[in-house]
């Protein structure tokens, strides 16, 4: 049967320790994060990951939190009164936030660190760029994030790109021909937000279609994505 309807049913990535993809563009990154002792070393008690999107922050905050039993706070939805209740309920050690470079109040972000520090906690965020560089006005926020310890996670290698591929295609339990993931990868932007859509966008395509991935349907998926690349540039 072709022409199927894409049912909305929503992927959920693995973020799993296993499932997180090692190469020396995050080793870094990996050895601040996911030592069991380094947090205890961590300046302040704080450290920042930073990099593009897709570079694997979300996931190696998840599995540093999910280690050390640490909730993880949505930074762009972070509010002193969450904050307060999260506080009150306790039984936490450590505290993760991602996005944090976006979070709307910047008196927020300020009353979060403070009370991570005073209660003597560990704090992992999660950012586009390194905290020295976001851009706040407050000063006694700016000092705070100075003083934050960060990071980086550099651009995918090609290795880590194409196992990031085939473990995502594996997330969707999809089926693709060596030869048409190889086509693919030749031809895709070098970054693994690229390849995080392209998955996502066949998988739909197989979906709507009630076809396999072929490299003619793969081929016109890679056309409407740089098409779409295109008009937002």
């Amino acid at each position: 049967m072709s022409g199927q309807i894409a049912l909305p049913f929503a992927h959920r990535p693995r973020f799993g320790r296993s499932d997180f993809v090692a190469a020396p563009s995050n080793a870094a990154a990996r050895g601040w994060v996911l030592d069991a002792e380094a947090m205890w070393r961590w300046p302040e008690g704080r450290m920042a990951l930073w990099g593009e999107s897709g570079t694997g922050k979300t996931h190696l905050l998840s599995v540093w939190a999910a280690r050390h039993g640490a909730p993880v706070i949505e930074g762009r939805r972070l509010n002193e009164q969450d904050v307060a209740d999260l506080f009150h309920e306790g039984g936490f050690r450590a505290l993760a936030l991602d996005n944090a470079d976006q979070v709307r109040e910047e008196a927020d972000l300020l009353h979060l660190i403070n009370l991570v520090r005073e209660r003597r906690m560990a704090l992992l965020m999660a950012g586009r760029a390194s905290p020295a560089r976001w851009r706040v006005s407050l000063p006694d926020l700016a000092s705070r994030l100075r003083a934050t310890a960060s990071v980086p996670i550099g651009q995918a290698e090609e290795e880590l790109l194409r196992r990031l591929f085939l473990r995502l295609l594996a997330e969707r339990q999809m089926v693709v021909a060596q030869p048409v993931t190889e086509w693919l990868l030749r031809r895709l932007p070098r970054n693994a937000g690229a390849i995080r859509d392209m998955a996502a966008r066949l998988d739909q395509a197989a979906l709507a279609s009630g076809e396999k991935v072929t490299r003619a349907l793969a081929a016109g998926v890679l056309e409407t994505l740089q098409e779409d690349d295109g008009a937002a540039s």
